[in-house]
């Protein structure tokens, strides 16, 4: 039995995303800057795919920005309002490191969170009272670790009260797949996206303007995207990329009840089997439906994902994007959780095509595999 329990580090491509994307692989070579028929209809793949994931926040499909994903979109969010306007970048502990490196790279200050990884609010005011020629203010809408989920519209308003002319950017990387982006991102000016995680492809995403505001380029060539983004674009992964838009679009809702109804019962029924078992967000947090975050006690994350490949199961102790570090996640260390706990932390995430036969699997499997690796601690 396989069960690939990995959804927040990437969500298998979708088949509808896959044969849209096929033709702009192998039959169609038109770059869309150009003035002949091939070229033209390579824009018009390119401007349906703007606008469908334009409908994803309401926002003019000319604010769209393709991007080759996540990280590039966080980077040009940050590092373009910066380059365009100066001043200084502020963003919560729990940043993916896509925001969290730029922000501190620039000389830009990092605030605490709460013990659920939420920004501290009354923090963040704070800090913004405190600092001149603030910029940008970053916060994710949801937390790529735990699907923790940021109220985005209330930091929207502490920065028009206490930092009037900053711009507020949110990673909604993680969001895209379960949450209503037009209500969740409300107040935010940049809205950074990626494909994979909603069942698009690799390499595709966007950065998306909610209203105008100063970016400067930080890839620059041919003036393509507005002048936004030099470079060719990649048709074939933008064309894969607005079908998953669409796709998600109509099913999100029932598939974010369908998919929190199994983390519920994967989530609860390893506390129940595993002795001193913690979940790692407190009981009530506001999260995503597709994420499982526990922490076992003596228990080494590398050892427990080892094992666990061994029976099938394709998990992850956080991030991906920190894979193989040794070092607990920096997520669970603004959380305050002791560090000897977050060795022993696993996420377990779900997606679109996630089945009861995958849960069932590692309710068998993962209890055996902690209880083996107690055994020789």
């Amino acid at each position: 039995m396989e069960a690939y329990l990995d959804h927040a580090a990437s969500t298998p491509a979708r088949p509808e995303v896959v044969e849209t994307m096929l033709p702009w692989l192998a039959d169609h070579p038109g770059n869309p800057s150009g003035a002949h028929r091939e070229a033209r209809h390579a824009r018009r793949a390119l401007d349906d795919a703007r606008d469908a994931v334009a409908a994803l926040l309401g926002a003019d499909p000319g604010n769209v920005v393709f991007t080759s994903g996540g990280t590039e979109s966080d980077n040009l969010a940050v590092d373009g309002v910066l380059r365009a306007t100066g001043g200084l970048a502020v963003c919560p502990a729990a940043e993916h490191p896509a925001v969290l490196e730029p922000v501190r790279d620039s000389g830009g200050v990092v605030v605490p969170t709460d013990t659920a990884g939420r920004v501290d609010h009354d923090r963040l005011a704070d800090t913004l009272d405190a600092l001149a020629d603030i910029a940008l203010v970053s916060v994710m809408t949801a937390n790529n670790e735990t699907g923790v989920i940021n109220d985005v519209s209330a930091v929207a308003e502490i920065v028009a009260v206490h930092a009037p002319r900053a711009v507020v950017h949110t990673d909604a990387v993680q969001a895209t797949a379960w949450l209503d982006l037009v209500a969740a991102c409300r107040g935010a000016h940049l809205v950074s996206l990626t494909g994979h995680k909603f069942g698009g492809p690799k390499g595709a995403g966007a950065l998306v303007l909610c209203a105008e505001v100063p970016l400067a380029p930080t890839i620059r060539g041919g003036g393509q995207e507005r002048e936004r983004r030099g470079g060719t674009q990649n048709v074939a992964a933008a064309v894969g990329l607005g079908e998953a838009a669409r796709l998600v679009a109509a099913e999100r809702a029932a598939t974010a009840e369908r998919v929190g109804r199994l983390r519920d019962r994967l989530e609860v029924g390893l506390v129940d089997r595993v002795p001193d078992t913690s979940r790692t967000v407190p009981d009530g947090t506001t999260r995503t439906p597709g994420i499982a975050h526990l922490c076992f006690a003596g228990v080494e994350s590398e050892a427990l994902l080892f094992l666990l490949e061994q029976e099938g199961i394709a998990a992850s102790a956080g991030s991906s994007c920190a894979s193989g570090a040794q070092e607990p996640s920096h997520v669970l260390a603004a959380m305050g959780i002791d560090r000897e706990v977050a060795r022993g932390s696993l996420r377990l995430s779900l997606g679109h095509g996630s089945t009861d036969a995958e849960v069932d699997h590692a309710l068998a499997v993962v209890p055996a595999a902690v209880d083996r690796l107690r055994e020789h601690a």
